[in-house]
């Protein structure tokens, strides 16, 4: 090979970096609409009207269902107690994606707002606990929560300046914040 045929080999080759971040850019899009797919699907068996809405940030798929004002109530049924059917539709839709790619997912669900809504409230849990726990000194643990809920009380006791962990097994693993030189 000449040197001016090399030198244009290199310059059109792309960057092994730049082309992971394609790779990975393209998987989070395949996986979004694997789970969106899967999605509609299930609500046409349930009989439910809701629009799909896929969007990526910080390398992870978030995948809202929202409907019109009158179908709301429908899909909320879909969210359950405490939002145990929604855990459960999330990890489904994980699975599917799973067994379509090869790869794991760690998509995020959400109907009708409520994971944006618990969020807010989730937030002033953790405030509230470490409110307390500045003015006794004292540990404070918070009733149990799923993996994500226990994900977004951490990032927030975190950034407040405080100490947090999970602890106990299961449905019981909760957070204990505590100040963080202890």
């Amino acid at each position: 090979m000449s040197n001016v045929e090399q030198s244009d080999a290199i310059e059109t080759a792309i960057p092994a970096e730049e082309t992971d971040v394609l790779d990975a850019a393209s998987s989070i899009e395949e996986e979004g609409d694997i789970a969106a797919d899967y999605l509609e699907e299930l609500l046409d068996i349930a009989d439910l009207d809701g629009d799909i809405d896929i969007e990526v940030r910080g390398g992870r798929t978030y995948i809202s269902i929202a409907g019109e004002p009158e179908d709301e109530a429908s899909l909320r049924r879909l969210i359950g107690s405490k939002g145990e059917v929604l855990d459960s539709l999330q990890e489904l839709t994980r699975l599917a994606v799973l067994t379509a790619t090869g790869n794991r997912s760690r998509l995020v669900l959400d109907i009708t707002g409520y994971r944006q809504g618990r969020a807010g409230e989730l937030k002033r849990i953790a405030e509230e606990a470490v409110a307390k726990v500045e003015a006794t000194g004292d540990e404070v643990a918070l009733d149990p929560m799923s993996a994500y809920e226990r994900k977004l009380v951490h990032d927030c006791v975190g950034e407040l300046g405080m100490h947090s962990e999970s602890e106990g097994e299961g449905a019981r693993r909760h957070i204990v914040v505590s100040r963080a030189d202890s």
